[in-house]
């Protein structure tokens, strides 16, 4: 069954380009061998998963009346995410991300244009009624939509990215209404486990704690105490890790939403963003639900079962 998900945030448009490695050594021109410009961003990316995965995506975004807003525009079309919650905005939001040999990528977003914007709150409303979840991004445009979709009592689902800390006051707002928190391990003062039940602490009203981490694949709390850790599998082997985090957060929100399966929901997820890595550029590419289940049955992902409340 198909459901009903709003996802609020950043479309962006997106060159992307191999580098040799971490840090850069200043050279004064290089030719790649390979780049590409894509249509992607945190929003953009996951509304594009869910759809391909085949939920309704409805999704709220700022396209600029610029070039980078006319290819934006047609992507979008494309793709048949085109719909009432695309405004335009008088500037996109672009990016730039640098891959090394072994995957890894330094991002490098310029939303400054759009979060000028204040997104209009009566198509939010008009989208998020009925819905069965609203994911909303931490971009800061997004804010002021987290109260409405609360008052009509859909549920909220987060990626908080490269937190530091559980108390952050820029995401703070986003922690405090989430039901479904996500987050990557790059930056966390703690280990994974002990992440998660700060986060439950902290914030009473999160059902499910996630945090991605990369080659490892993920660790994953619910609020009962159950702590579920899946190993990380590459059907193609990692070219780019670009974006593997709104993939990994974009298919468990699908697969959670069909199933309610949460264990069931972290295998696909982590599978899924496992072979969107394989890509030079992972957000311009998704499976469908019948793809992914195909791929299930000739990669097993391993899965361990413990507690968090419990002690190390």
């Amino acid at each position: 069954m198909s459901n009903a998900i709003v996802v609020a945030g950043v479309t962006s448009l997106y060159m992307a380009m191999p580098v040799v490695e971490f840090p850069l050594r200043y050279t004064p021109q290089r030719f790649p061998q390979w780049m590409r410009a894509e249509v992607s961003g945190a929003a953009g990316h996951i509304a594009h998963t869910l759809r391909s995965l085949g939920d309704e995506a409805r999704l709220c975004t700022l396209v600029g009346e610029d070039v980078a807003g006319e290819a934006i525009r047609a992507s979008l079309q494309a793709r048949g995410l085109w719909g009432p919650g695309v405004v335009t905005a008088p500037r996109s939001s672009l990016g730039v991300v640098l891959v090394a040999s072994n995957g890894r990528r330094s991002g490098h977003p310029y939303v400054a244009a759009v979060n000028a914007i204040e997104y209009p709150i009566e198509v939010f409303r008009s989208l998020v009624h009925e819905a069965d979840l609203a994911v909303l991004t931490n971009t800061a445009f997004v804010r002021p939509l987290l109260g409405h979709a609360r008052e009509q009592g859909v549920p909220i689902a987060v990626d908080v990215h490269l937190i530091t800390d559980v108390n952050d006051a820029y995401n703070r707002p986003w922690l405090e209404a989430a039901d479904i928190i996500f987050c990557s391990h790059e930056r966390l003062p703690c280990s994974p486990r002990q992440w998660v039940a700060q986060i439950f602490e902290r914030y009473p009203g999160c059902a499910i704690a996630a945090v991605g981490l990369g080659g490892r694949g993920c660790v994953m709390g619910l609020a009962d105490g159950v702590l579920i850790q899946v190993d990380a599998v590459a059907p193609r082997g990692v070219v780019s890790t670009a974006g593997a985090g709104d993939a990994l957060f974009a298919s468990f929100i699908h697969s959670w939403l069909a199933t309610r399966n949460p264990l069931e929901a972290l295998e696909d997820a982590v599978l899924h963003a496992g072979w969107k890595v394989g890509d030079t550029f992972p957000g311009a590419t998704s499976l469908t639900s019948a793809e992914l289940a195909r791929l299930k049955e000739l990669h097993p992902v391993s899965m361990f079962v413990d507690r968090w409340d419990t002690g190390p």
